[in-house]
C-alpha cells in the first residue's frame, strides 16, 4: 500500500543525534530501500519497476552515472538508485486542482522535500504576469508564449537555455540544436557547478576532457585513490568495484576531510556474507585539510621524483611536455607548507607513497570534493602529473576516474551542451543542418545568474534540473531569476525552481526514465553516456503517469516548431516521430557515433574513443600529454573562523531531498546542522546540541548567512566544517568560483559562528 505525500512540512532543524557508523549496505540499506519503494509506488510496482532498472532490456536509473557491468545483477541498483526511481515512479500526483490550493507565496515557503514528496505533475500550468498561482494550460498555448516571448528579445543571447545531467542525448542533442538555429550559444549545464574543473584540467593536460579508465581497469588496478569523494552515499554501486579490485589484491587510500562510512566498511547486500561481515575498504585514510589535495600530490611528485627509477622515463621522453619546468617547481616542494596545508602528519604521506611505489597500476578517483575549490583545476592538473610520472595514463589497470553525478552529465555535453563549443563541432553542425551557428562564446551558469540579475538576460529555459537550488548565492540568484519576463521548466516533479519564477512561468510536465514512450512512430528508446564513456539504451517500461506528458524530444521538437516556424529547414515532426532519425543526425555530427542506431540495438552499447586510453595519443595543443606547474594553493583560514564544505545528506541526491535523515553520519530527522570538530567546538566556545547562525565571510564584505543550525560534534578534519547544500548555498558567493573553469567554491567557504535565536527543541 502506498503513503500519502505529507501535508504539512516537518521540522528539519531538531535532529536526534547518535554517533556516525563504520559500514555502509547491508540489511539496512535493503529494508530502507524496500520502504521508500513501496511508500511511494506499492508492491507490485515496486517489484516490476526495480527489476528493469540499470538492465539491457531496461531503463538507466536517473541517479548517478556510474557504469554496469557487461554481466549484470538481478538487482542493478543501489539504495539511492532506488530512492530516485521510486520518486520518479510513484503514485502520487500533481494535478492542476493542487495548483488551485496552493498559491505561489504557499509553495515558496515550502521545503524542497515537501515539494518533491508531492509526486509527478499531470500537465502543463501557467503563471500569467500578475496571477498568484499556476493554472492549466494547453501545450498548444504554452508553446506560443514561449515563442511570444523569444521572438520579442532584442537578440537570441537574452535567452538562456539551461539542461540538467537527466537528460538523454537525444533531447540534448536537439536542445543545443534547437539554441544555435535560434541564434545563442547560451547553454549551461549542471556540468558548470560540478564536473567543469575535471572537464578543462582534463583538456589541457591529456587532450580529452572525460576519465581515461573503463570498469575493468579499476577491477584491474594495484593501487585505488578516491579523493574527495564519498561513494557510499553518492554512488553507492562504486562501492563493488571497490570489494571486487580488493579482491584481486588492490589497495586502497582514501583522501577526504571526513570520515566516510562506505570507504571504512561496505556490506555489499547481493551477497551473503557480504551483508553480514563486509569488506573494508580503506587501507589507508588520509584525513586531509579541505583544499589541501594540491599540496598533498605535489609533495608527492616531488618525491617521486627524489626515488631512484620511480619515473617511468620512457613514457615521459615519448608521451609528454613540459616534464623539466614540472620536475623544477615539484623539487621546490617542502615538507612544512605541505604539513600546515593538508594537516596530515608525515607519516602518513610517507605511507602513501611506499603504495604508490609499488603501485605499477594506479587509477585516481576524484569528485565534487575536488573540483570545487579556487585552485580546483591546478589540483587536478596535479593528479594528472602524479598519473604521468608513473605512466598511468593508456595503461590497463590504471588512469584518471572524475565520477561523475548525475546519470547523462558527460552524455549532454557530448551532445554539443556546451557554452563554449569546438569550432570542429559547429562546422559539422553547419554541414549536416545548413545553418551558420553563432561561434561567440555563451554564458555558463554563474555568467548566466550575471545575466539575469543585470538584465541581460530575459527568458530562461530549463530542460530539467532545479536551478535556484542547485546554484550559488542563494538570494542573489533568486533575486536574478525573478527579474526574468519568463520562466520555463520541463520537469517531472515539484522543486524549489518552480516557486521562484519570472513576470510569467511555465512548468513542462515530461515523460521520466522509467515511463513508456510511445510516439507516432512506434515505442520509442533514447540512450545516455555513463561516467567512463559507455553508450546504451534506456527503454521506460511504465505507462506514463498522465497521458498529457510529452517527452523531452517531443517538447523540444514542438517548441522549435512554434519559435523557428517554416523558415526552418530541420525535420522537427520526423525528430518527434521517430528518435531513430535523431540517432542518424548525431551519427554524422558527433565522432565516436558513426552507425549509431546499429551499435545502441546491441545489449549493453559501446564504448566511446578515447585518444589517450586507447592508443596513448594526446589531442593537446603540443600534441603530448602536459605536464603542468601551477604555483600551490591553499584556503586561509583567520583565526576564529571554519572553512565550510556543503555536502549531501545519504537521503538526499543533488538537491533532491528523499527523507531527513543521514544514518551514516548518525543524523535523524533534520537537516539543519554543521558538523564541527570537538576540539574547534571547545575553542570557538560552541556546545554540542547548540544552536548558530553560519555567516560566510568573503571578500566583498557581503554577510552571507544561514541561520539556525545545530552543532553536531564530529570527527572532521580540524580546522574544517560540513552542512548540507542546498540550504547552505545562501553562503557561497556567486563571484567565489574555480580559476579556469568558473565552477563554484562551494566546498571553501570561510565562515564564523553567531548566537542563535533557535534554541532547539
Amino acid at each position: 500500500m502506498t503513503g500519502k505525500p505529507p501535508e504539512g512540512d516537518p521540522i528539519q532543524d531538531a535532529p536526534q543525534v547518535s554517533a556516525p557508523l563504520h559500514a555502509a549496505a547491508g540489511l539496512p540499506a535493503i529494508g530502507h530501500t524496500l520502504r521508500i519503494a513501496q511508500r511511494q509506488m506499492g508492491v507490485r510496482r515496486t517489484a516490476r519497476t526495480l527489476l528493469k532498472v540499470n538492465q539491457k532490456d531496461g531503463f538507466d536509473c536517473p541517479g548517478c552515472a556510474w557504469p554496469e557491468a557487461d554481466r549484470r545483477h538481478i538487482a542493478e541498483f543501489c539504495e539511492n538508485g532506488a530512492k530516485a526511481v521510486a520518486e520518479e515512479a510513484t503514485l502520487r500526483r500533481v494535478t492542476p486542482d493542487f495548483f488551485a490550493a496552493h498559491p505561489l507565496a504557499d509553495l515558496a515557503g515550502r521545503s524542497g522535500y515537501w515539494l518533491g514528496q508531492q509526486g509527478r505533475i499531470t500537465e502543463p500550468v501557467y503563471l500569467p504576469e500578475g496571477a498568484d498561482r499556476y493554472e492549466a494550460v494547453s501545450w498548444e498555448r504554452a508553446f506560443e508564449i514561449i515563442a511570444e516571448e523569444l521572438t520579442a528579445l532584442s537578440s537570441p543571447d537574452e535567452a538562456l537555455f539551461y539542461t540538467s545531467g537527466r537528460t538523454s542525448n537525444e533531447a540534448a542533442f536537439l536542445l543545443q540544436l534547437f539554441a544555435r538555429e535560434f541564434g545563442t550559444n547560451n547553454l549551461p549545464d549542471c556540468s558548470n557547478m560540478c564536473h567543469e574543473s575535471s572537464g578543462s584540467a582534463l583538456t589541457e593536460t591529456i587532450g580529452v576532457g572525460k576519465g581515461s579508465v573503463s570498469l575493468e581497469d579499476l577491477h584491474q588496478a594495484d593501487l585505488i585513490i578516491v579523493a574527495g569523494q564519498n561513494p557510499g552515499t553518492n554512488h553507492p554501486r562504486m562501492l563493488s568495484a571497490l570489494e571486487k579490485a580488493k579482491a584481486s589484491g588492490a589497495k586502497i587510500i582514501s583522501v577526504n576531510p571526513l570520515p566516510e562510512a562506505g570507504m571504512e566498511r561496505f556490506k555489499n547486500p547481493q551477497t551473503p556474507l557480504g551483508m553480514i561481515r563486509g569488506v573494508a575498504l580503506n587501507d589507508l585514510f588520509l584525513q586531509i585539510r579541505i583544499g589541501g589535495d594540491q599540496a598533498l600530490f605535489r609533495l608527492l611528485n616531488r618525491l617521486i621524483l627524489e626515488t631512484e627509477g620511480a619515473v617511468d622515463e620512457e613514457f615521459v621522453r615519448e608521451h609528454t611536455h613540459g616534464y623539466q619546468e614540472f620536475r623544477e617547481a615539484a623539487l621546490a616542494t617542502g615538507w612544512d607548507e605541505t604539513l600546515a596545508a593538508t594537516g596530515l602528519d608525515r607519516s602518513g604521506i610517507e605511507r602513501a607513497l611506499a603504495m604508490v611505489l609499488e603501485s605499477e597500476r594506479t587509477v585516481v578517483c576524484w569528485a565534487m570534493g575536488l573540483t570545487q575549490h579556487k585552485h580546483a583545476v591546478a589540483t587536478i592538473r596535479e593528479l594528472v602529473n602524479l598519473s604521468l610520472l608513473r605512466g598511468n595514463i593508456g595503461r590497463p589497470g590504471a588512469g584518471v576516474c572524475p565520477v561523475r553525478g548525475h546519470s547523462n552529465v558527460q552524455g549532454d555535453r557530448t551532445m554539443g551542451i556546451f557554452e563554449r563549443p569546438a569550432p570542429a563541432f559547429l562546422d559539422a553542425l553547419e554541414k549536416e543542418f545548413g545553418f551558420a551557428p553563432p561561434r561567440h562564446h555563451g554564458l555558463d551558469v554563474v555568467r548566466s545568474i550575471r545575466a539575469l540579475r543585470d538584465g541581460d538576460a530575459k527568458v530562461f529555459f530549463a530542460m530539467g534540473g532545479n536551478f535556484v537550488a542547485a546554484t550559488p548565492d542563494t538570494e542573489v540568484t533568486e533575486a536574478a531569476v525573478r527579474r526574468a519576463r519568463l520562466t520555463v521548466h520541463v520537469s517531472t516533479k515539484l522543486n524549489r525552481s518552480h516557486a521562484v519564477t519570472g513576470r510569467r512561468a511555465l512548468i513542462l510536465p515530461t515523460l521520466g526514465r522509467s515511463d513508456k514512450d510511445v510516439q507516432a512512430g512506434g515505442r520509442q528508446t533514447v540512450t545516455v553516456e555513463d561516467s567512463m564513456g559507455m553508450v546504451h539504451a534506456s527503454r521506460g517500461n511504465l505507462p506514463p503517469a498522465s497521458p498529457l506528458l510529452l517527452s523531452e524530444p517531443a517538447i523540444v521538437a514542438r517548441l522549435a516548431r512554434a519559435v523557428l516556424g517554416p523558415a526552418s529547414k530541420t525535420p522537427w515532426e520526423e525528430f518527434e516521430r521517430e528518435y531513430g532519425t535523431i540517432r542518424d543526425r548525431i551519427a554524422r555530427v558527433v565522432p565516436g557515433f558513426e552507425d549509431f542506431n546499429a551499435r545502441i540495438a546491441r545489449p549493453g552499447g559501446f564504448a566511446l574513443p578515447h585518444a589517450p586510453r586507447d592508443e596513448r595519443r594526446f589531442p593537446t595543443s603540443t600534441g603530448k600529454a602536459n605536464f603542468t606547474a601551477a604555483p600551490v594553493e591553499y584556503p586561509r583560514v583567520p583565526e576564529g573562523r571554519l572553512l565550510l564544505q556543503t555536502l549531501r545528506s545519504h537521503d538526499q541526491y543533488n538537491t533532491t531531498v528523499y527523507g531527513l535523515d543521514d544514518r551514516y553520519r548518525g543524523i535523524k530527522g533534520g537537516r539543519r546542522v554543521v558538523l564541527v570538530n570537538p576540539l574547534d567546538a571547545a575553542e570557538l566556545g560552541l556546545a554540542d546540541g547548540s544552536y548558530t547562525d553560519l555567516v560566510g565571510e568573503w571578500k566583498d564584505g557581503v554577510e552571507r548567512r544561514a541561520p539556525g543550525f545545530r552543532v553536531v560534534c564530529y570527527p572532521t578534519a580540524r580546522g574544517c566544517a560540513a552542512a548540507y547544500y542546498p540550504e547552505t548555498n545562501v553562503l557561497v558567493p556567486l563571484d567565489s568560483t574555480a580559476d579556469g573553469s568558473n565552477t563554484p567554491a562551494s566546498k571553501s567557504v570561510v565562515v564564523r559562528f553567531e548566537p542563535s535565536d533557535r534554541s532547539g527543541g
